[in-house]
């Protein structure tokens, strides 16, 4: 252990913990951070008679981490060293160091804000920056504040590759002690991305079997997720030696899957694990120093316009990227293969996007309330959680009935305080909650384990077929055996935690049926996925929250009219999610048992067919109707809104609009678009309009209710008392509708355009030499036309096309209206109307 290269480092890290309550480790793979680091420490005088908490990104390595450092102190696990995750501890009274996931911190802050009993928590793997380990060091920071004065809580990150910046702002004063390099030296190589005819498991195959011919030892594979793992290991089957082992390594693994792929291969063989992000930190698998890296992570981001996390297959960091090739280097010297370029590799991101700037905040939110700060500011975070994602996490948080609304904000439920212990997502610890109190707990807990492991069954989406598969009355295939055993254990333990945290809840047996009974805690679980199917026999459907999803036409559940979906996803962008897995839901159970998500809405609407307005009393769950009954009696408020609302969806084209009412406005336009400052011409535009209809036009709305009353209204005289006194006389000044011309006649001018057009023929303007203005000094467009009413010419300055443009005009016109002037001095030249010279003296 003395030799770990983190040893160098070990006085200046001791030294900086009695000087300092927050330390940062910056440690490559391999230093031994994560296994040296806690025993060293446990003799530190400033943890006297105190514990470390140590926090691990996953399970398995938690279970790792503790298991090496006991083999060291020569003890089983659970003696001095021991380890908590989820559903499973080994811990006793003398343990001193205990090894977490992230989740465990943040329940053990929850029941005892100061830790009193810790002296030190050292994050591990920092740099994954998980949603847990964020919250988790908000509340020790804060906890610290509040409750250790006279001894306070220490804290350690460590990681190999950080964010040195966003540490910095939180915690300023925060020594940073650096360790080496990795212990041996890792040899990079890029192959280059896969073209866009080439699958990536046929890449990565190529790959593992050229780093077989070429070097020697194990091979660890990055893939982004299980069917990446499983097309490689078909692609492998049969085209590598017996002398090769394949082994998977995922999270959804038994531990003793799991254990196997992180054993040493045995003798005279090789061993090629094939493993998610989850081999990423904190694991040292032996014999391996070949990495052959995919580059990709699955990440679970949350999608903003449905409100659903959705899984993306995303490049991985700068930061991953170094972390997966030092796991090449950890025993000997060793080799990386990136499946990209190098230059590919400097555009990747520095560091991975924290969680919680990505992800569904519901248990945050839930965590947050039960600590008892509503305002994330209360809290000191490396990032803010985003509004918008946790207010969705509230509003659900709301439905699930884990929070109520007072007149001093939101808080905690009873029941929502009873979820916040339970160790699961907020809707299956909802679903535990109704199972236990309807005195179903046994089935509540076999649903809430089938919908925390992956599915089990391929084919329909069917979940009920699942459940019969779980109790035994489908046989299961010898391949799935052991997922079989796993969440039948974690539905057990699921119950132990329900009798530990609900035992003394009175419970009511409902007298249901199985199948409704677990539609019933579908739908309790997820009020927004109750889906009603849009056509009758189709397998389109409209979930409770808006989003549409789509059933196999032949899948059974497709006949339905109604679905509690309990699974479904899709791609980003796209118009309707697939429905994974759902249960038929019984109507009925909307007057009974789901009756409390039944909410009365009295909508005052647009009728498009009937084109009037109706009153509608609808019961509704979400966005879906479940009955209507029509009111005589429209509220004029609520009307008149209503009316605005359809307005600004089908446009101003709806109001009695006639040629009239359309000059005057563009007059008004005109003057609005070149006024000085302060004149107080309004704006008229549509857009104008439609976002103030609220001020000009709904004081007038009250006599319609139907498309036909839209005539009555005098429209003219409504728009025109938007112009304060004395605009109406100084638009007849400013923006005249006709203009006297030199011949004695008047036209019209048009407002449509800009500059304003005065059409008039040549003839009419002879002798003029001043182009007229209106306006705030502005010039019309004068289109010149010929005797017939064709354009000859434009102009805005008169005296400039006498002089130059008329002569072409003068030449191609006079042979052809010789009976009309077309005098050779147009500027000394009398005015005429037609084909009469006018006479100065008349």
């Amino acid at each position: 252990m003395s030799t770990l290269p983190v040893s160098d480092v070990l006085d200046q890290l001791r030294a900086a913990l009695s000087q300092y309550d927050d330390v940062v480790l910056e440690a490559p793979p391999g230093a031994g951070k994560t296994t040296l680091v806690p025993l060293e420490l446990l003799s530190h005088p400033e943890l006297s008679g105190q514990k470390i908490l140590m926090l691990e990104p996953r399970r398995l390595a938690a279970r790792m981490a503790a298991t090496w450092m006991a083999e060291q102190l020569g003890e089983p696990v659970g003696k001095t060293v021991g380890y908590r995750v989820r559903m499973d501890s080994k811990v006793s009274a003398d343990t001193r160091i205990e090894v977490v996931t992230e989740g465990i911190l943040t329940r053990m802050l929850q029941d005892d804000p100061s830790l009193e009993a810790y002296g030190l928590v050292i994050f591990d793997e920092f740099h994954e920056r998980s949603l847990d380990a964020d919250f988790g060091l908000a509340l020790a920071l804060q906890g610290r504040e509040l409750f250790r004065e006279d001894q306070p809580l220490k804290l350690l990150l460590m990681s190999a590759t950080l964010d040195k910046r966003v540490i910095e702002q939180l915690l300023p004063q925060a020594p940073l002690v650096s360790s080496k390099g990795r212990m041996f030296p890792v040899d990079i190589r890029y192959l280059g991305a896969p073209g866009r005819d080439q699958r990536l498991d046929q890449q990565v195959a190529r790959a593992v079997q050229q780093a077989l011919e070429d070097e020697t030892g194990s091979l660890l594979v990055f893939l982004p997720g299980q069917k990446e793992i499983r097309g490689v290991m078909n692609a492998l089957r049969g085209q590598v030696s017996d002398s090769v082992m394949l082994a998977p390594l995922y999270g959804d693994l038994s531990i003793q899957a799991q254990q196997q792929a992180i054993a040493p291969a045995p003798a005279g063989q090789r061993k090629v694990v094939l493993a998610t992000n989850i081999a990423e930190t904190s694991l040292t698998i032996e014999g391996i120093r070949v990495v052959i890296d995919a580059g990709l992570s699955r990440e679970a981001r949350l999608d903003p316009a449905s409100g659903m996390t959705r899984l993306h297959t995303c490049r991985v960091s700068r930061a991953a990227s170094i972390q997966r090739a030092g796991r090449a280097g950890r025993m000997e010297p060793g080799c990386c293969y990136r499946l990209w370029s190098e230059s590919q590799q400097e555009q990747l991101a520095a560091h991975t996007t924290p969680e919680i700037l990505a992800t569904d905040l519901t248990s945050l939110a839930l965590q947050m309330a039960r600590w008892g700060v509503e305002d994330p500011a209360e809290l000191r975070w490396l990032n803010q959680p985003p509004e918008a994602a946790l207010n969705q996490g509230r509003d659900l948080l709301l439905r699930l009935g884990a929070l109520q609304t007072t007149a001093t904000g939101l808080q905690l439920t009873d029941a929502g305080a009873k979820m916040a212990q339970l160790p699961l997502h907020p809707r299956l610890a909802h679903l535990l909650l109704v199972g236990w109190q309807c005195g179903c707990g046994k089935l509540a807990c076999d649903i809430a384990a089938l919908l925390s492991e992956r599915d089990p069954l391929s084919g329909d989406a069917d979940f009920e077929r699942r459940l019969s598969w779980l109790k035994g009355d489908i046989v299961c295939a010898a391949s799935q055996k052991g997922i079989l055993q796993r969440i039948r254990q974690l539905s057990q333990q699921f119950y132990r935690l329900c009798n530990r945290h609900l035992g003394e809840l009175s419970q009511c047996a409902v007298a249901l049926s199985e199948s409704a009974l677990s539609a019933m805690l579908i739908a309790q679980a997820y009020p927004d996925r109750i889906a009603s199917q849009r056509r009758e026999g189709g397998g389109d459907y409209q979930l409770s929250g808006g989003r549409a999803v789509r059933l196999a036409e032949t899948d059974p559940l497709a006949k339905q009219r109604w679905l509690a979906v309990a699974n479904c996803g899709g791609m980003q962008g796209q118009s309707a999610d697939r429905v994974f897995l759902a249960m038929a839901l019984p109507e009925t159970l909307f007057a009974s048992e789901l009756s409390g998500l039944v909410q009365q809405h009295k909508v005052v609407d647009w009728d498009r067919r009937q084109e009037r307005m109706c009153c509608e009393l609808q019961r509704r769950i979400g966005v879906l109707v479940l009955s209507r009954q029509e009111l005589e009696e429209i509220p004029l408020a609520e009307k008149n809104l209503a009316l605005i609302q359809m307005i600004r969806k089908q446009g101003l084209q709806i109001l009695p609009w006639n040629k009239e009412i359309q000059r005057w406005r563009q007059r008004v336009m005109f003057l609005h678009q070149t006024q000085p400052d302060k004149a107080g011409w309004p704006d008229l535009s549509d857009q104008a309009l439609l976002d103030t209809l609220e001020t000009w036009l709904q004081p007038w709305l009250d006599p319609v209710n139907h498309i036909n009353h839209f005539a009555r209204l005098d429209l003219a005289g409504i728009l025109q008392g938007l112009l304060p006194w004395p605009l109406p006389n100084e638009l007849e000044k400013l923006a005249p509708t006709r203009l006297k011309l030199p011949s004695g006649h008047s036209a019209a001018i048009d407002y449509s355009e800009f500059p304003p057009v005065l059409a008039v023929k040549l003839q009419e303007m002879l002798g003029s030499t001043d182009t007229p203005v209106i306006g705030y000094g502005v010039a019309v467009k004068i289109h010149l036309l010929s005797p017939a009413r064709r354009p000859l010419a434009v102009t805005q300055d008169l005296a400039s096309f006498w002089a130059n443009s008329y002569r072409e005009v003068q030449k191609d016109m006079k042979g052809r209206y010789p009976k009309h002037q077309w005098p050779d001095n147009p500027q000394e030249a009398l005015p005429s109307d037609g084909i009469k010279r006018k006479k100065r003296n008349e």
